[in-house]
Formats: structure tokens, C-alpha cells, sequence
């Protein structure tokens, strides 16, 4: 581990909570030949015997511009669903007195926020996905699809875990038997499948997958780890992680709330009145306090300076006037209805859908002024949990798994490409994918995150790891520097990352690997300054996230498929490498 990875590691695991949801679809398919068709199904690779989904039904376009899915709803993630809209009403969000301050050392808040500390936050899984450097091409649209329905799997066993804490208190092994231990099965069974379907198309899957399949429960104060795996004895079976759930000082009872608010079975406790898993307090932090020029993060450098390619160019495309909305992810999961398990704003490219293939956002109408750009930039919508009912609310990919509250447009989106300054640039090849941050750093790690909090007039102060609080008159800002270094042959890679790389800090970029535009994104939103008081947040902010994600700062992320023309992408090239400043 980096010294300086060390502050964002110690501050990143505070309190959790958890939330709801229900199952959704794998794809087989590879939409980028056009031949996805909706409503179809994901069907299993050779002899093996695993559970299947039913892909969503077909997409559809709203009059406001969202793109839509009808889901089927399972009873239990409606009935979680019913709680967290009768609780939304408050606009409040109250950190249950299960992780109060502790004042003296054996003091009942001190022992119930020990309890609290041992009970398991939510469930860790090595990301298959991040391992899989070298799957051939034809193999990666049904590699794609089981990594999606791994996503799923995990899910479905977050809403295991937030609504049997009854049982759970009951039966110190509970967890591992009926949740832990499933879930390595169902998750061995599709590994199987991968290293199947990448042995049939000719590649070596890793020999190590196998030992992905276990996973392991995570109290509020485990710190996780920075490689983005859990590795060898962090997860071994899953065992272990729950001992104290149920057991001991009496939390079993009311699953260390000590408030006597016994939660029942079907219900999400420490949901801390408004059916969402965080944030809470410990995520927030005065911009005041943020250090100022000491971002504590090695990724998203800026790459210009006042040396090398010093020009820039603006495109105009604006902040989401259209409403285009939807949980896909058309880069890691494409095929897959809610691949992303949170909704994304997007501008630009106005065909960006699981469904879409390169084809689709070739011909696709764009937001950008200049009509050359068609690229689509994306990212997790911002909300303020203040009690409103969204269009999303009963949605999967929005309040069905936890992503609740008013989503917030963004005042200024401002989406600039600037050089490198060491170096020219050359072109971003067409169709290029990159993914800058990482949603699932929470369990991950820090290895790919990339985030950026700040305020206006403040920006010389930049936190990574908490949301901020602006003073009066002064906006939220966030902030991506996207990966700037290509690898000079491939738009994507099998794990979407090994074909960039981010710029040092001297500009410099990997051996092998050429300096093409960066792109930064910067977002600023007029959001609500939440309330914070004895451990308690009212109406806070936070960005959608997978559930098991907690909503954590660090997971902000944002992607970009560049789908500018030939002569516009010339043109920023050219811009740059003069020194010019263009739009």
C-alpha cells in the first residue's frame, strides 16, 4: 500500500446501512454487431447448470426523454420498497444511535457502537471483472454477460443480508450458511462459465478465478484493501467476518440500534429514515477543513501544464436538458438492462442504451453544439435525499435498490480537452472507451478510484473521499481527469482498463503507451448544504451506487465513448498542439 493511499484508507469506513432490490438479467450477446434484439435471454454456456434471469422487457423512450424498462418486481423488494417510501415522507436522514459517538469508555453509546462495528456492513467480492486482461473479442459479449449477472448475484445477497437481521441475531453462523456460502456456489458456477467461454474462443482464462468466488462480510470498521481484490486469507470461505452479529452484549436484539427499534424480518434497519444505504455523517467534511492543493490520490492528475501540448478545446453539449436517463452501462455490461444498478446522467450521444451498438451512436443524434460530436459522456446522477418521490422511485437502478431522492441537473457541465505537458497528443480513436474512478471502490479499493469534491472558490481544495460542505453562495463541484495515456492499438480491453492509463505527474505517460487529449469533466451543482448535527444528517447529498456501495464518495466515476467525426477530432488535435484555445 502507498503512504499515499494511507489517509483515504483510514478515513473511508464509517457507518453503513443497507437497502433493497431484485433480479434482474445476464446477456450472451454482444450488441456492437447490432444483432441484440430486446426481450431476449440469457442462455448458458455448454452443459453447466446455473440459475437463469429473464431479461427485462424491451426499452422504451419516455416523452421526457428517459429511457424506461418495465421490470417485474419480486414481493420482497416491493415490500422494502413500501418502507422506504412511507419512511421518505420525513426528508430526513438520522443516523441511528447504533453509531453514536461513544463519550466514555463504557458508556452504553461506547458498547453499542462496538456491537455496531462488528456487525456486517455489507458484503465484499473479489471483481472477476478486473482480472480478465486477455479475453478474445469474440468471447467478451458472453463474458460480459455473466459478469453482470455476478453483479446481480451480489445484489440479491445485499438484500438477503439488510432483511434477515432477525435471523441473523439468532444465529451467529447465519450468515455465512444462508448467505456467504450460496453465494460462493452460485458465483463458482459462473467463473466455470467464463473460463469455458474464453477457452472456446481461444484465449487462458487466469488460473487464479477460482479463487474469486468466495466472498466475505464487512463490519463497519474493517478497512478494505487497495488492490482491488481480497485476495488470499481475506476472503478464504467467507468465514469468520460475522462473528458478533448476533451474539454477545445483547445486540443481537435489535441488531445494535440500543434504542429499542427492533427491526423485523422483511424490513431494512439503520436505513436511517429514508430507505437509502448512506451517506451519513462520518462521509461529509467542511471544505473549510479539506487541506488545500494535497489531493491524496495518485490517479486523475491533470495532464497540461505550461510546457508540451499547452492548447485546449471546449465542447458545448449541455447539462442533461433532455432527460436522458437510464441504469445501463453500455461499456461494461452492454446487452444488459441495468447493468449499472444506478441511473446515469448523459449528455452528447442521445442512442446511449445497453441496447445501442457502435452503429446506433454513429447515427445518433447528439446535445453538442457542434454536430460532429456525437460521443457520449455519462455519469451517476447526483440526488438530495429530501423525501421526493422521483420517476425512478419504484425503479430498479433507482429507490427499488436504495438510489432515492430528487436528482439533481447539474448547472454547468463543462467538458474540455486539454494536451500533455510533456509531449503532442495524438488522436483518440473512434468508438474509444474509458472508465475514470471506479463504482465499486468501497470494496475494491483505491487502485482505479478517481474523485473530486470541491466547491466554488474553494478549488484549490479537492476532497477524495467525503462529500463537502459549501459555505453560502458557493456550488458543488465535481471533477474527473480522465485516463490520458492509450496504449496506440485498442478502443477497449477485455476489463475496460488495460488499454489507458493515467498521466504522472511530471506528464510522463507508461512505456509503450501514447499521450491522446485528456478529458476533463467539471460538474457543478447548486445542492442544499445537508444539516449535520450529533451524528445526524438531515436531506444530505450523495451520487447513485451499486448497493452494497453505501453510496461512498470514493465510488464517483464517469465515462466516455468518443464518437467525434474524423475532421472534429483533427481539429482538437491540431488545436492542442499549437497551443490554441478552441471550441
Amino acid at each position: 500500500m502507498g503512504d499515499q493511499q494511507l489517509p483515504v484508507l483510514q478515513r473511508l469506513l464509517k457507518p453503513p446501512r443497507r437497502t433493497n432490490f431484485s433480479s434482474i438479467s445476464g446477456t450472451g450477446e454482444h450488441p456492437r454487431d447490432g444483432s441484440r434484439t430486446q426481450g431476449s435471454r440469457f442462455t448458458p454456456v455448454g452443459p453447466l447448470d446455473a440459475p437463469q434471469w429473464d431479461a427485462p422487457q424491451g426499452s422504451q423512450r419516455s416523452s421526457m426523454g428517459r429511457n424506461t424498462r418495465k421490470r417485474r418486481m419480486p414481493l420482497a423488494t416491493k415490500a422494502i420498497a413500501g418502507v422506504a417510501a412511507l419512511a421518505l415522507g420525513g426528508g430526513g436522514l438520522v443516523w441511528a444511535n447504533f453509531y453514536a459517538s461513544a463519550h466514555e469508555e463504557n458508556s452504553p453509546d461506547n458498547r453499542t457502537k462496538s456491537n455496531a462495528a462488528r456487525q456486517i456492513a455489507t458484503i465484499d467480492c473479489p471483481d472477476v471483472g478486473q482480472q480478465l486482461s486477455d479475453v478474445p473479442e469474440r468471447a467478451r459479449g458472453e463474458v460480459d454477460g455473466e459478469l453482470a449477472s455476478m453483479d446481480q448475484q451480489i445484489t440479491d445477497a445485499y438484500q438477503r443480508l439488510v432483511t434477515t437481521r432477525q435471523a441473523q441475531a439468532g444465529d451467529a453462523q447465519y450468515v455465512q450458511n444462508a448467505i456467504l456460502g450460496p453465494l460462493k456456489d452460485r458465483r463458482k458456477v459462473l467463473i466455470d462459465r467464463i473460463k469455458l467461454e474464453i477457452d472456446r474462443a481461444g484465449g487462458k482464462a487466469p488460473g487464479n478465478l477460482d479463487e474469486l468466488a468466495p466472498c466475505s462480510g464487512r463490519p463497519a470498521d474493517q478497512p478494505q484493501p487497495t488492490d482491488g481484490q481480497n485476495g488470499d486469507g481475506q476472503n478464504g470461505d467467507g468465514q469468520g467476518q460475522d462473528n458478533g452479529q448476533g451474539q454477545g452484549d445483547g445486540q443481537g436484539q435489535d441488531n445494535g440500534q440500543g434504542d429499542g427499534q427492533g427491526q423485523g424480518e422483511g424490513q431494512t434497519p439503520n436505513d436511517n429514515g429514508n430507505g437509502a444505504a448512506g451517506p451519513f455523517a462520518e462521509d461529509f467534511i467542511d471544505i473549510n477543513d479539506v487541506p488545500p492543493n494535497a489531493r491524496d490520490l495518485p490517479n486523475g492528475l491533470a495532464a497540461n501544464g505550461r510546457s508540451g501540448s499547452r492548447g485546449s478545446f471546449t465542447t458545448k453539449c449541455g447539462v442533461n436538458e433532455n432527460k436522458l436517463y437510464n441504469s445501463d452501462n453500455i461499456i461494461v455490461a452492454p446487452g444488459v438492462a441495468n447493468g449499472a444498478h444506478h441511473m446515469h446522467d448523459y449528455v452528447g450521444n442521445q442512442s446511449n442504451s445497453s441496447l445501442s451498438s457502435d452503429d446506433d451512436l454513429v447515427v445518433a443524434e447528439t446535445s453538442c453544439q457542434n454536430q460532429g460530436d456525437k460521443s457520449s459522456y455519462f455519469w451517476p446522477v447526483l440526488r438530495v435525499q429530501d423525501g421526493t418521490q422521483e420517476f425512478d422511485a419504484a425503479d430498479q437502478g433507482g429507490g427499488a435498490e436504495g438510489n432515492v431522492g430528487r436528482i439533481l441537473q447539474a448547472e454547468e457541465a463543462q467538458l474540455r480537452f486539454v494536451g500533455n505537458k510533456r509531449s503532442k497528443v495524438v488522436a483518440i480513436p473512434k468508438l474509444m472507451r474509458i472508465i475514470t474512478g471506479d463504482a465499486k471502490a468501497f470494496t475494491n479499493g483505491l487502485k482505479n478510484a478517481n474523485t473530486s469534491y470541491s466547491c466554488t472558490g474553494f478549488e484549490d481544495r479537492q476532497s477524495t473521499d467525503k462529500y463537502v460542505l459549501c459555505p453560502e453562495g458557493s456550488r458543488l463541484v465535481r471533477t474527473s481527469n480522465f485516463q490520458s495515456c492509450w496504449d496506440g492499438q485498442n478502443t477497449d480491453s477485455a476489463n475496460h482498463r488495460d488499454h489507458v492509463a493515467f498521466v504522472q505527474a511530471d506528464g510522463s505517460c507508461p512505456n509503450g503507451f501514447k499521450a491522446i487529449p485528456q478529458l476533463q469533466v467539471r460538474l457543478v451543482y447548486d445542492v442544499p448544504t445537508p444539516t449535520i448535527e450529533n451524528g445526524q444528517v438531515k436531506n444530505p447529498y450523495a451520487v447513485d451506487s451499486f448497493p452494497e456501495q453505501l453510496h461512498k464518495p470514493i465510488t464517483d466515476h464517469n465515462d466516455f465513448i468518443n464518437v467525434m467525426d474524423e475532421s472534429l477530432m483533427n481539429k482538437v488535435v491540431r488545436c492542442i498542439n499549437q497551443g490554441k484555445k478552441c471550441t
